[in-house]
This record gives structure tokens, C-alpha cells and sequence, in this order.
């Protein structure tokens, strides 16, 4: 039996099927891993099934760079007529696309990233970031990565292709009230696996990655654990651990405006408060 959390709302039929409703998407498409990488070009396969697929990526990879943006010059090359390389970060990228090609875009999507993005990730993940930009700026958007607990191999790749499939198309069709975007993660199942993982709606696991280091000297590098990381029951974490696509809605809080500013009182004589 799914679990109460599973999303299974189904697709809207028409006459031509349940693609109908998703053949006139136009999407921007972006990564933190390379415009060459292989999560991003297996799911620009999957995406141009369902529209118009531009693709604005980084040059090289750019991974853990969270919401930086580049100040400076940098230099855009022209791949193909719909297929761009920056010098920058997936921000920038999202941000690049908006200029040259200004309205013409439904949706931004993001990945496949080479390595997962739950919890408290998203608010350095790079692949992440590039859909909250796209938030800001009016559209629509969706994260995909793939968590792994052994290097992934090609056939891991074929099928994340199939998972992705069927989970934009659940996504696309799944109303939202406000706008927001989708952080999904695929399990890393053995790799006898030939299935396909449940999808489960959960919220994102707020405990951080551990943060362990080896020092040599004045030398430090990160030695935490990934698989050790905080996984409340319930969690995205704890859900894609399990074996199961994890998939978060979430509403950048930065775009809500309820309340007019308000002024607060100024401690008067130096730092110290005086009643």
C-alpha cells in the first residue's frame, strides 16, 4: 500500500492522451554539473518529449555553489541555436536565458545532478538554486538529482531517465496554489534493481550535514559523512534512503509580502540597551 504521503493524482486525459497537456512546455533548461554532463543531457531526452527545450548551462561544473551570481565579465558561447554554454553559475545561466530569450519560457528545470540535494542542501546546492531564480522571476520550476551511495553506472543514468519521465509528468499535472518549485531525488537502489521507486511528497529534513574535517596542518577537507546526515522518520532524507523519489514543494519565502514595515527602537548609548 503507498504511504499516505505518496503522490498518485493523476494525469488529465484528452483525446490525444495524457501528454496533451504538456506538448506546448516551453523549458529552460539548466545543471551545476557542466553543460556536458550526462544527468543534464539525459533529462533534456526526457524534456523534449514534452516541448521546447532550451538549454543555458555552465561551462564547467559548479556544483555547491549555491545562489552566487557573477559580478564580473564572462563570456556565453553558442553551442547550437538552442543550446548555450556560460561562464558562470546556474544563477547566472537562468538569468542569461531570461535576457536573450525573454517570455518564451513556461518552466525552469534543473539537473540531473550527479549526487543528491535534500534537506538542507537546497540552500547551497547550485542545481537548486537555478529553479529559485527562476521563482523569483515569475516561472515555475523543478530540481531533479540523484542521490548515490556507490558511482553511478550508465545503466543508473538509462533508468533515471525512465523515473524522470514519469515524475515530470506527475509533477506538470499536480496544482499548486502558490508558486513554488519541486526538489526531487532518486534513490540509489542495488544495482540489480530494475524497478520503479514509489514517489513520495515529504518535507525537507532540517538537520544538517555533519560537519567533519582532517586537518593537516592548516590544511582542512571535508570528511563528513553523507550517509550519516540527520533522517527523521517522514523525511526527505529518511524517504530516499529507504529506497523510495522523494519530491518537496517549496515556496521561497523571500517572495511573501503580508506586512508593511514596521519601526523598531534603537538602543541608545553605544551597545548597551537602556530602558
Amino acid at each position: 500500500m503507498a504511504s499516505p504521503n505518496a503522490i498518485s493524482q493523476p494525469l488529465q486525459e484528452s483525446a490525444d492522451g495524457p501528454r496533451a497537456i504538456l506538448e506546448t512546455v516551453r523549458i529552460l533548461l539548466t545543471n551545476d554539473d557542466g553543460v556536458d554532463a550526462i544527468g543534464l543531457t539525459t533529462l533534456r531526452a526526457v524534456l523534449a518529449k514534452l516541448g521546447e527545450v532550451t538549454v543555458v548551462a555552465p561551462a564547467t561544473g559548479m556544483s555547491g555553489c549555491s545562489h552566487a551570481a557573477t559580478e564580473s565579465n564572462f563570456r556565453v558561447f553558442y553551442l547550437e541555436p538552442r543550446r548555450l554554454a556560460v561562464e558562470g553559475t546556474p544563477v547566472d545561466c537562468v538569468r542569461v536565458a531570461l535576457h536573450l530569450f525573454p517570455g518564451e519560457f513556461d518552466w525552469v528545470f534543473s539537473g540531473i545532478n550527479d549526487g543528491s540535494n535534500l534537506g538542507t542542501d537546497v540552500y547551497h546546492s547550485g542545481t537548486v538554486a537555478a529553479v529559485r531564480e527562476g521563482v523569483f522571476r515569475g516561472l515555475p520550476g523543478m530540481a531533479l538529482s540523484h542521490y548515490r551511495s556507490r558511482p553511478l553506472t550508465e545503466r543508473d543514468w538509462r533508468l533515471a531517465g525512465e523515473w524522470a519521465g514519469a515524475t515530470v509528468q506527475t509533477l506538470l499535472a499536480v496544482s499548486r496554489p502558490e508558486l513554488g518549485y519541486w526538489n526531487v531525488n532518486f534513490p540509489c537502489p542495488p544495482e540489480s534493481y530494475d524497478g520503479v521507486p514509489e514517489l513520495a511528497e515529504c518535507p525537507l529534513e532540517m538537520a544538517p550535514l555533519p560537519a567533519s574535517y582532517l586537518v593537516e596542518g592548516n590544511q582542512f577537507r571535508f570528511h563528513g559523512r553523507y550517509s550519516l546526515r540527520g533522517s527523521t522518520a517522514g523525511s526527505d532524507v529518511a524517504a530516499c534512503f529507504s529506497g523510495k523519489t522523494s519530491v518537496t514543494y517549496i515556496i521561497p519565502p523571500e517572495r511573501s509580502v503580508t506586512e508593511e514595515c514596521t519601526t523598531l527602537p534603537m538602543a541608545t548609548g553605544g551597545t548597551s540597551a537602556r530602558a
